[in-house]
């Protein structure tokens, strides 16, 4: 594929995403926010790319033309009984001598031919030769990428920003008492709510940092490139843990797993006809019934979610969809298709064995003060003696979980 297509293609793709942002009347989701900033850099890639070999061909355009023009002299002072002008400056020699050899690639140098010389037949083409060096290395700009999973657990839950460096809310206490039938003049029952619990969140903060040289930074700019984008990534991923499993010690957050008063689901045994389905049903059940909410999401690990998918009835049909059809040939094949009609996050940020039903975007509010920050530095330590430069990412978070009752905790191992 030439380069203008591979611009085109990686033009379209970043457009595509954002159209799809601005349909759906949102902000690019930060998965989203890293695609475009890599097609963004491939296409800067692909223009320098195009101007050079531009400036490539108009060069040598240039010392064909001086060529002529140093042939039509050298006729010109011969006619007139002349010798041609004396070279004067090395950009004059090179531009004769450059100009003879591209003649003689197009073979108009109008040289006599020589007879051949013939070479003994113990000679050997190897590929060692000097002649063969490369001079001139093209480089492939395109980063071939590591592993590097969705980020998608932030999406699920309520989103708000701080002012200050701490979140308190209030949990409702237990109701106290009940409403019942009474006699007429009788005695009725007294209500009591309980003092709301006052619960406090404070801001912590995720951070890192890389050291560049100043010769990559000036030479390998895409490479550069590169390396910030998976820097960011690398910060988004450990938001991805510490949200779902902080254990709230030292400066870690308290992850929605660890905190108290959610719920809990268990799988029965395989024998007594329980099975992975069921439970994820009975989980959004308790959502209801513990939160008075309405589940919205479901994370679960990939080779939890396979056994899911791959599950077949007694016909051996797949519940979920053949892998060329819908369920029972009917539609088209769903790629990732919902559970229970849930939004199904599938992630190895959470363990197998171990999956998380919850209404999500009520329960739990993610807090962010001054997003993401990415600051350069030459005078950290030695760098300026040593040519070095310094990149630091950093964000502050916090995560208020105000109904853990909104949240199930959900094992889909079988019990022996």
């Amino acid at each position: 594929m030439s380069i203008k297509l591979k611009r085109a293609a990686a033009l379209k793709a970043a457009q595509e995403l954002i159209d799809g942002a601005k349909a759906g009347q949102r902000d690019l989701t930060p998965d989203e926010e890293l695609e475009v900033k890599a097609f963004h850099d491939e296409i800067q890639g692909y223009d320098a790319e195009i101007a050079r070999v531009s400036g490539q061909k108009s060069l040598t355009d240039s010392i064909a033309a001086l060529a002529a023009q140093d042939v039509k002299d050298g006729d010109d002072a011969r006619e007139r009984g002349a010798q041609p002008d004396q070279v004067k400056s090395l950009g004059e020699h090179f531009v004769k001598h450059a100009a003879t050899r591209l003649r003689e690639i197009k073979g108009q140098s109008g040289a006599a031919a020589a007879a051949p010389e013939f070479k003994a037949a113990t000679d050997t083409q190897v590929t060692t030769g000097s002649a063969l060096t490369p001079v001139l290395t093209q480089v492939d700009r395109t980063i071939i990428q590591g592993n590097r999973i969705r980020l998608t657990i932030a999406d699920l839950l309520g989103q708000g920003t701080l002012s200050g460096n701490a979140i308190s809310y209030f949990v409702e206490g237990a109701l106290e008492g009940a409403f019942t039938s009474v006699a007429e003049t009788g005695a009725k029952p007294q209500l009591h709510v309980a003092d709301p619990t006052t619960v406090t969140d404070t801001l912590k903060k995720l951070a890192g940092f890389i050291k560049l040289s100043d010769e990559m930074v000036e030479d390998l700019d895409f490479l550069v490139s590169e390396i910030n984008i998976r820097l960011l990534y690398e910060l988004a991923r450990t938001e991805e843990v510490q949200l779902l499993q902080g254990d709230g010690t030292g400066s870690n957050l308290r992850g929605l797993l660890n905190r108290s008063g959610i719920q809990t689901e268990a799988r029965g045994s395989t024998a007594a006809g329980d099975n992975m389905q069921d439970t994820l049903f009975r989980a959004m059940t308790k959502v209801q019934t513990g939160s008075g909410l309405d589940a919205d999401g479901l994370v679960i690990n990939p080779l939890d979610y396979q056994s899911l998918r791959l599950s077949k009835d007694a016909n051996g049909q797949y519940f979920g969809g053949g892998f060329f059809t819908g369920p029972y040939g009917v539609g088209g094949i769903m790629e990732q298709p919902p559970v229970w009609g849930l939004r199904t996050v599938v992630t190895p940020a959470i363990a197998q064995g171990t999956a998380l039903v919850g209404a999500f975007g009520q329960a739990a509010t993610v807090y962010r003060k001054g997003g993401v920050r990415v600051e350069s530095t030459n005078s950290h330590a030695s760098d300026f003696t040593s040519n070095l430069i310094t990149v630091r990412a950093e964000e502050r978070l916090a995560l208020a979980v105000r109904r853990p009752s909104g949240l199930v905790k959900v094992t889909v191992t079988p019990v022996a």
